[in-house]
């Protein structure tokens, strides 16, 4: 039996630069800082010749090709496994919440597959073939960061070339300041879900497009990810709530689905009750909402939960995808 695990991460700074259409012509640049919150993949040899998968439906099949489940059926095709396996996937937050559950999902059943076969593969490959998973074979609109800062862990810059190479930087912050980060950063679930894909096709189309105006906001962001490396690795940990605020107001230009009046409401009602600034985690519509609070937490607690939020306490996390059990 095996059981691998991948942090899922936040987004810090510079979401929506790891484009193709972007970074291809602009280079793209973000920060992202994975959690303590986790998908995990259990893989065991399965005495029959059969394949069995068990997510939030099971699937018994006698071959790969008839695998619904798009991401297990390719990560299998791809690894090379075509029988006599099982497979179970569960995870510490829903999926479609922002932040990147899918392509960590990808992730760790890569890792769980490679080590299924007593194949090692390096953070770079395992990253890399989540990517061409995702973007290539099924064509999903989305770029590389989640899978890079799932495989990888910690908190990094990632600089992302043109030619598709993807750079790997860890941002230099002090122990007491990232816990000071740590401690003034709150999650706060929407309840409601929304697809990556539905909200960043939108703008991956008018990339390639080259919307001015869409251009132009992406061309913001990645400075605002730029400053934000600066002041944090400078021990500056209160402008980032106005950062925040600056990254949330280009970021809602994008795309019309990136919000909507009552996560606009929520945002208002934050900021009138601690918050100094915050966004939508990922690429919007849904999900999770991040707000920096460095005072009066327990007054923005309470006038999300009102709202109906939910709040999630997490930490960083310093590793990125592991194989936790073998046996």
């Amino acid at each position: 039996m095996i059981v691998a695990r991948s942090p899922v991460r936040l987004s810090m700074g510079g979401g929506g630069t790891d484009l193709p259409s972007y970074y291809q012509t602009h280079g793209g640049f973000l920060l992202a800082a994975s959690i303590n919150k986790y998908v995990y993949i259990m893989a065991e040899r399965r005495f029959e010749e059969t394949i069995r998968l068990s997510y939030s439906k099971t699937e018994i099949v006698k071959a790969v090709d008839a695998i619904e489940h798009r991401i297990f059926r390719e990560a299998l095709r791809f690894v090379g496994i075509h029988k006599q396996i099982e497979l179970v996937s569960v995870a510490d937050v829903p999926a479609n919440c922002g932040l990147g559950t899918s392509s960590t999902f990808t992730v760790a059943l890569l890792n769980a597959l490679y080590e299924f076969k007593r194949e090692y593969v390096s953070l770079r490959d395992l990253a890399e073939a989540a990517c061409h998973i995702e973007i290539e074979v099924l064509k999903e609109p989305i770029g590389k960061q989640d899978q890079y800062a799932s495989a990888f862990g910690g908190f990094n810059a990632y600089y992302f070339n043109p030619d598709g190479n993807v750079v790997v930087e860890p941002v230099n912050i002090r122990e007491h300041n990232l816990m000071e980060l740590q401690n003034n950063l709150l999650l706060f679930y929407l309840q409601k879900e929304r697809s990556a894909s539905s909200v960043l096709q939108e703008q991956d189309k008018k990339s390639r497009a080259g919307d001015s105006g869409v251009i132009e906001r992406l061309h913001k962001i990645k400075e605002i990810g730029l400053h934000t490396r600066k002041i944090l690795e400078q021990g500056k940990i209160d402008d980032f709530g106005e950062i925040l605020h600056e990254h949330w107001l280009t970021k809602k230009g994008l795309s019309a689905r990136v919000s909507d009046p009552f996560i606009d409401e929520a945002y208002e009602e934050a900021r009138k009750n601690g918050a100094i600034g915050g966004k939508v985690v990922g690429a919007g519509g849904g999900g999770f909402l991040l707000f920096y609070c460095p005072h009066k937490k327990a007054n923005l607690v309470a006038a999300m939960e009102k709202m109906g939020l939910q709040s999630m306490w997490f930490s960083f996390e310093h590793q990125g995808a592991k194989v936790v059990f073998y046996h």
